[in-house]
């Protein structure tokens, strides 16, 4: 049986996934007509079957520690949604966004192809969740340090392998300015679908109910996350009642 079927992550019949790796940089520079949106870049995606909204106390201590920045820098670790990108564009900030979730997926499949078609790399290839991890991140979050402001992490870390998980923190920590800001979420139970979110106002998330990318991993401990980011100065935490606790990090 390959990691991947261990992962919950087995691949189906006609699924071959080539690497996907998104990373597009937007800026406010780019002219354009006023009132009328910044165009959607990137593949076109179907219609998502829910979208519901919610109350996000998290987003509006995000916005409030990010008041004032001027042209700041954010990256943003989901989907490049047109709703999130012109609201921060629109505010001022450079954004770039690199689907993290995705990408390790499509890392995973072509490892367990790797494995499954070469000989050599079944015997030479280091498969331990930290060494994959290297790998994945050799190719991923390849940004200049201390070049953002504010990073979205969303909920992704719940998804991705623990050791992924810490290695992920360090590199973020490492591209984040001093008093930059991280707002991540975190599921307090296994979450029974998957969710991605773009920002719809100041204090308001969208949620669209999406197909899974990758199954949950883990359900984080309060104690688990202060951990994770134990060289950021200030935590703070608003628990939703839909099981979601949004957290803010500064540096």
């Amino acid at each position: 049986m390959g990691f991947l079927h261990k992962l919950g992550l087995g691949i189906g019949a006609g699924s071959g996934m080539s690497r996907e790796l998104s990373r597009n940089i937007y800026s406010n520079s780019r002219a354009r007509t006023p009132g009328v949106g910044v165009p959607a870049v990137g593949t076109t995606r179907p219609p998502e079957q829910l979208e519901t909204t919610r109350v996000s106390n998290g987003l509006k201590e995000f916005l409030w520690n990010l008041d004032g920045l001027g042209r700041g820098s954010l990256l943003d670790l989901g989907p490049a949604w047109q709703t999130t990108l012109s609201f921060f564009i629109e505010r001022g900030f450079r954004v770039s966004s690199e689907d993290i979730l995705r990408a390790w997926k499509a890392f995973l499949t072509e490892e367990e192809t790797r494995l499954r078609e070469d000989s050599a790399a079944r015997e030479t290839l280091d498969m331990t969740p930290a060494e994959r991890a290297t790998r994945f991140l050799q190719e991923n979050l390849q940004y200049s340090r201390v070049s953002f402001d504010a990073v979205l992490l969303w909920d992704l870390l719940d998804y991705l392998e623990p050791a992924l998980v810490k290695q992920v923190v360090v590199n973020l920590t490492e591209l984040l300015r001093p008093g930059g800001v991280v707002f991540a979420m975190f599921h307090s139970k296994k979450p029974e679908g998957f969710q991605r979110y773009r920002v719809l106002d100041s204090n308001t998330l969208q949620v669209v109910s999406s197909p899974v990318v990758c199954p949950a991993q883990r359900v984080y401990q309060n104690r688990e996350i202060q951990d994770l980011f134990g060289r950021y100065r200030t935590v703070k935490s608003f628990v939703g009642r839909d099981q979601l606790r949004e957290t803010l990090f500064i540096k």
